[in-house]
């Protein structure tokens, strides 16, 4: 059977139209107009006035039993993930291919990183990369299994080991010689540096220790590199309460759950007591990135500590706003953008011929960006979502386990590596 939302606005991924209707039939968007377009036999939404947006697309999360399951309750119809074990990417795309209740995924798999570097703390045993010769294999073998593009671990705060800058270039051309994507982690202004002059495609979370030349930011904007801020993780790591300002939004709590909002507002411990730089210095960093005209996407990192799938997305993007930028573009960081870069041209946009992954929320986010928080109905691939299906559920159970014992992991290996240090 046909859908077709009515006397609705429509921001198509790029900007605001003059539609008021959008229809969509097995799966795919079938019509987009001003004028009537419903037919006989068609399911009829009434929008009453609120806004239909493309799906959403969080463009950096790592994978935990349930993250596809939480993320389309808040909207998110496709996550990218930035490291994950090839068993868990397996099931993930396989749970996504089979259900039309969960988000759908793409995955780097496992990103390449010296031995004993980030964040092996989290995934060992992994494979790793020594060496500038072994990249062809290291590539070749992602993509054996599975992996949808590349994932390079720049050098972080000087903890860990890290590849050296021969490795790394070598990692992006081996990776762009076989048509993938490359996206770097970096936590210093030298990793941007450093991955920018090796030629990788997006730079996954931005520095807040030091400030980014200008010349650099402006090199990132004529070889048209993305920039993924995960402004939502940054905010926690530095002492900011993020993580309470989503879990205090009642139209985001009312879909969290109890046990999510419990993580929520317990901080991050084994960043405190240390001093951390200001929160702010990220986003002047984003302020500077967008005037430049570079690309951004946006992306959470979750799970780590005060993020959470879906929700924590929201919060991205009242802060993609806050440094500056306008509310349809923070959106299309989380349509068009990601879509682009990461090729996946069936989504990210209302057009017909387009998946049906929709999102109608009460209000009009291009005028409050918050907006999108109070969503009235999702659809994945034409599906309609049921929201109150995930929390208190055995899925959610088995990601809270899974969720407390990365956690464990992670806070434990900090402070046995600053305690060495």
């Amino acid at each position: 059977m046909a859908t077709t939302i009515v006397n609705a606005k429509v921001f198509d991924g790029t900007t605001s139209r003059d539609w008021t209707s959008v229809r969509f039939a097995d799966g795919v968007i079938t019509g987009c107009s001003a004028a009537p377009i419903a037919q006989d036999g068609d399911e009829v939404i009434d929008a009453g006035g609120g806004t239909v947006l493309p799906g959403l697309i969080d463009a950096h999360v790592h994978l935990v039993p349930g993250a596809l399951a939480q993320s389309l309750t808040f909207g998110v119809t496709t996550v990218l993930d930035m490291f994950s074990k090839p068993d868990l990417v397996a099931r993930a795309k396989e749970e996504a291919g089979a259900r039309p209740d969960v988000a759908d995924v793409r995955s780097s798999g496992v990103g390449a990183t010296a031995p004993g570097g980030h964040p092996s703390m989290m995934y060992a045993p992994i494979p790793t990369v020594t060496a500038a010769g072994q990249a062809e294999r290291f590539v070749a073998d992602r993509i054996a299994e599975g992996s949808d593009y590349l994932k390079i671990i720049s050098g972080v705060g000087g903890l860990w080991p890290a590849l050296d800058p021969g490795t790394i270039t070598a990692l992006v051309t081996a990776a762009h010689d076989r048509g993938l994507v490359v996206v770097a982690h970096v936590s210093s202004t030298a990793g941007v540096e450093e991955v920018v002059s090796a030629g990788v495609d997006v730079v996954a979370h931005v520095p807040a220790a030091g400030e980014l030349d200008q010349a650099l930011v402006e090199r990132m904007a004529a070889a048209g590199i993305a920039v993924g801020p995960t402004l939502a993780t940054i905010e926690n790591t530095l002492g900011e309460p993020g993580g309470a300002a989503v879990a205090a939004d009642p139209r985001l709590a009312e879909a969290l759950g109890e046990a999510w909002i419990r993580r929520l507002t317990s901080g991050a411990p084994g960043w405190s007591g240390r001093r951390m730089p200001p929160y702010s210095r990220a986003e002047d960093t984003v302020r500077r990135l967008a005037a430049a005209g570079v690309t951004l996407l946006a992306g959470t990192d979750a799970p780590n500590p005060g993020t959470v799938f879906g929700a924590s997305l929201h919060r991205e993007l009242e802060l993609l706003v806050r440094c500056g930028i306008s509310p349809a573009q923070a959106l299309a960081a989380a349509t068009t953008e990601p879509a682009r870069v990461f090729g996946l041209p069936d989504r990210g946009r209302i057009a017909v011929g387009h998946r049906a992954d929709l999102v109608l929320v009460s209000g009009d986010p291009l005028t409050d960006i918050t907006a999108t928080r109070a969503i009235q109905r999702i659809w994945r691939g034409g599906t309609a979502c049921d929201r109150r299906a995930f929390v208190a559920s055995a899925a959610e159970a088995e990601q809270l386990d899974a969720f407390d014992a990365q956690v464990a992991k992670v806070v434990a290996a900090v402070r046995e590596r600053r305690s060495n240090a």
